[in-house]
């Protein structure tokens, strides 16, 4: 690709880890601020409404941001963008430390942290579809899966230790302390980031307004031979996914016992599974084809979601679920790499902006559906059902020729 080019052909290796390693060590910190915030408002009010209210205040925003992102990312240096998005979600959290010892009701200060919680999902939705788009001006285009696959490795690393880091930091500090570690992890990853040569991209820089050019990636996007159909087929499977993916804590009480040793376990190799897919990808790249790589994963997970709804053994759920996280990084790898490759630099971050909207509407949107569908009917069987519409969906896109 013509901006690799630009850079050494040795010195990419080194720019791209250092890119990567710098978004992990931020992801860590919001991931860790993410846990810990729902963690304390679940302890200190026992409330659904504040959760759910802090759980659409986490997705929402981020929906309604992502593609302006994208736009942002296709106009501007995606580097500063993403920057610049740091440096906003770290000053939020940075007001929210410095105004805490102010509130003397607990109502204020939960207000106070939705309003935190609703500008750093904003700041999130700018940030990753610069991210995404950044990826292919720094690898090679052949060597896009393998280098997506050890980015989904280190995200699932940072999503696994997080966890266990805030209940730890929880535990023995204040939330206030604990808010302190995302400015920190902030500031390393934004020098990381300020050291890494980013090549220009191909600017789609003009006089037309922001929403025109919303307009343009829009119509980019959904008349393109492949991306419309890539970006439909994966709001799909987010929305399919949840039953087994995110209802999993729900199956698990219900079916195999409401114990902690149960529900980590369960977290565990999850986490475990998806590091997996990841280190799997890096090293084996995928099939030569991107699309049989993307609809062999799609039917695997659908599999999967089927096995896990009708194992009875949790040793066997427990082995399903292992799978069922490398079935899931390798769907979403093949996606972003497909992306990647296939749509034009100057449309990239809007596109990846419609995907990031694809994810942040279509899994609050399935926990509103399975959610309460799941007090109506059993789990299991919802799980069934929907892995069997993942496979008829890898099927059909098969069936039609679904092809770069």
């Amino acid at each position: 690709m013509s901006e690799v080019q630009q850079l050494s052909p040795m010195g990419w290796k080194k720019r791209t880890i250092l890119f990567l390693t710098s978004q992990s060590i931020t992801l860590f910190g919001s991931t860790l601020v993410q846990m810990v915030i729902v963690w304390y408002v679940t302890l200190q009010t026992s409330s659904g409404a504040w959760v759910a209210a802090f759980t659409v205040c986490s997705y929402l925003p981020q929906f309604l941001i992502s593609f302006v992102g994208g736009v942002w990312a296709d106009r501007t240096d995606r580097k500063k963008l993403i920057i610049g998005a740091d440096l906003v979600i770290a000053g939020a959290t940075l007001i929210m430390i410095l105004l805490m010892p102010t509130f003397t009701a607990e109502p204020a200060l939960l207000t106070a942290l939705l309003g935190m919680s609703v500008v750093r999902s904003l700041g999130a939705g700018v940030q990753m579809p610069a991210v995404n788009a950044v990826i292919p001006q720094l690898v090679p285009e052949d060597q896009l899966m393998r280098y997506n696959g050890i980015s989904a490795t280190m995200q699932s690393v940072v999503q696994f230790a997080a966890p266990a880091a805030a209940g730890l930091i929880l535990t023995i500090s204040t939330l206030r302390m604990t808010l302190l570690i995302d400015i920190l992890t902030a500031a390393l990853g934004i020098g990381l980031l300020a050291c890494v040569l980013i090549p220009p991209h191909a600017s789609s820089q003009n006089e037309s307004s922001v929403l025109a050019d919303m307009k343009i990636g829009i119509n980019y996007a959904f008349s393109h031979r492949l991306v419309g159909r890539l970006l439909i087929i994966y709001g799909l499977f987010i929305f399919l996914s949840v039953p087994a993916g995110f209802l999993a804590q729900l199956l698990v009480s219900r079916v195999f016992g409401d114990t902690y040793w149960y529900l980590t376990a369960m977290e565990l190799v999850g986490f475990a599974g998806m590091a997996a897919g990841g280190m799997l990808m890096s090293i084996w790249g995928g099939f030569k084809s991107r699309v049989k790589t993307l609809l062999i994963g799609l039917a695997i997970f659908g599999a999967l979601a089927i096995g896990m709804g009708g194992a009875t053994s949790f040793i066997l759920y427990l082995g399903l679920m292992l799978f069922y996280g490398v079935a899931l990084t390798m769907v979403q790898t093949a996606v972003t790499t497909l992306i990647q490759e296939e749509a034009e630099a100057a449309m990239q971050g809007r596109v990846f902006g419609l995907l990031g909207s694809m994810y942040a509407g279509f899994l609050p949107f399935g926990m509103i559906v399975f959610g309460p569908l799941a007090d109506i009917l059993p789990l299991q069987w919802i799980m069934i059902g929907s892995g069997a519409a993942l496979i008829l969906i890898a099927a059909a896109a098969a069936k039609s020729g679904l092809k770069t």
